[in-house]
């Protein structure tokens, strides 16, 4: 007989991981409708007589050609703006890994094979439509990715707030599935490597991390060595993004004697409006505005590699984290919180379907010499991800009830001391407290009673 464990997965988070979780994802939902709006707007001007525009302004080019970044708008939108996004995403791994969920590998253990097995099983569910179908392997990646700020504002517009344990466990899948995203941009989309270019980015890298370590301060030092890297990288062959998150990796992410919040947890409260509010929604409208159709639409679920992507962010990404989940908590005999059920996990791991920026952007680099099947995939993308938020959507709405009163539960402060009640059930001077405001209550009760003619000391009352 196997030995009891008070293992909760889904579990109360601590305070202080609450509290950053909130904060973090307070801004990823504001950047996930400014994300939703721009991908609406990029739907709108590609499939109006304004089209023409919508392509010029994409292929115009800007940017200095001697130092070989004579871009598009939509290029620069791509590897420039996304590479804040990177930067950010840089950061939140580190933290992950020094002071969130990942710093103890058995907590760790499920979200990641959860997020290893979310992004297996979509790669898996294309190979076999595409070898069934003779499609093109290429595009095995693109279904792999989940987009959390588009998650978030699905969230928000069907009006359905989650418990932080329910966010914790969307966000650390994110994380984890960014992480895998970059490894695959880096090692399966790098063009011809120019090794004098890798190696100036390198040693920018190294020149970043040594200045860091020397507590050197001052954003007109770290800009100016962030543009250079990146820049160098973007020459080198290897994809811009991965200099952003190479510099996120290196900033320290614990406090030290009398900071109350991290450098990398300052850097990230500045950066991540920008990421959320400007770079991510723009890298939307110049990357979502395909031409959508009836021809289109029935395209996307004939054609074997856009349907591999469909069926790959549906299905593929639900079935993936929900059975990496369940397999991983047997395996670590870990108890799924009393107050949750395994449906929930299900509906979040549909949720984890819409993979919207970073698909779109290993879309653009799987076929790069095929206009025509790159915006077919992103329309793929796009109706993917919206059939995995119609489908979570229902599947949360069923359970709504329950997520608002554990909400409730998680956000209750009656006594007014800037902590949730539920973190000081232990605590003998919380209940003192809760003792002197209800004597105060029942004292006013009292009164009004007695205002209201009540009877005193029992006096008229029947026997």
């Amino acid at each position: 007989m196997s030995a009891p464990t008070d293992r909760k997965f889904l579990g109360r988070l601590p305070l202080p991981e609450r509290r950053f979780l909130a904060d973090a994802l307070r801004t990823e939902t504001v950047g996930g409708v400014l994300l939703l709006v721009a991908a609406v707007a990029a739907l709108v001007w590609a499939n109006t007589p304004l089209s023409d525009s919508y392509e010029a302004v994409s292929d115009f080019h800007i940017g200095p050609a001697a130092l070989g970044l004579d871009l598009s708008i939509q290029h620069w939108a791509a590897d420039g703006l996304l590479a804040i996004f990177f930067f950010v995403a840089g950061i939140e791994l580190k933290r992950e890994l020094v002071a969130g969920e990942l710093r103890d590998p058995k907590a760790a253990a499920l979200p990641v094979i959860a997020a290893l097995c979310g992004m297996a099983a979509p790669a898996l569910v294309y190979a076999l439509v595409n070898a069934v179908g003779n499609g093109s392997m290429d595009g095995w990646a693109v279904p792999t990715a989940t987009d959390i700020a588009f998650a978030l504002a699905v969230l928000a517009v069907i009006g359905t707030s989650l418990p932080s344990s329910l966010r914790a466990f969307l966000l650390t899948l994110a994380v984890v599935d960014d992480l895998f995203a970059i490894l695959i941009i880096a090692v399966f989309f790098t063009s011809d490597l120019n090794f004098a270019a890798l190696g100036g980015a390198v040693a920018g890298l190294v020149l970043f991390w040594f200045l860091l370590r020397k507590d050197v301060r001052g954003w007109y030092v770290y800009i100016p060595l962030a543009l250079v890297i990146w820049g160098l990288m973007y020459n080198s062959g290897v994809h811009a993004t991965i200099a952003g998150v190479a510099m996120g990796l290196m900033l320290r992410c614990t406090t030290r004697e009398g900071e109350k919040h991290s450098p990398g947890e300052h850097i990230e409260h500045l950066v991540r409006p920008l990421s959320a509010g400007l770079a991510v929604p723009l890298f939307a409208l110049f990357s979502a505005g395909v031409s959508i159709s009836g021809g289109a639409i029935h395209s996307v679920f004939t054609q074997p590699v856009t349907l591999g992507v469909v069926l790959g962010l549906v299905v593929g990404k639900a079935i993936g984290i929900f059975g990496g989940t369940w397999f991983a908590a047997r395996f670590t005999r870990a108890e799924l919180n009393p107050e949750l059920a395994w449906p929930d996990v299900f509906a979040v791991a549909s949720l984890a379907g819409i993979g919207f920026t970073v698909s779109l952007l290993i879309g653009e680099l799987a076929f790069a010499g095929d206009a025509v099947l790159t915006d077919e995939v992103k329309a793929s993308v796009l109706i993917g991800s919206l059939i995995a938020a119609v489908l979570a959507s229902v599947l949360l709405k069923l359970r709504v009830r329950k997520y608002q009163a554990l909400v409730t539960a998680e956000e209750r402060d009656e006594d007014q001391d800037g902590i949730p009640d539920i973190y000081e059930e232990d605590d003998p001077e919380y209940h003192l407290r809760m003792a002197e405001i209800y004597e105060k209550k029942a004292a006013e009760h009292r009164e009004r009673a007695r205002l209201a003619g009540a009877p005193r000391d029992g006096a008229d009352r029947p026997a």
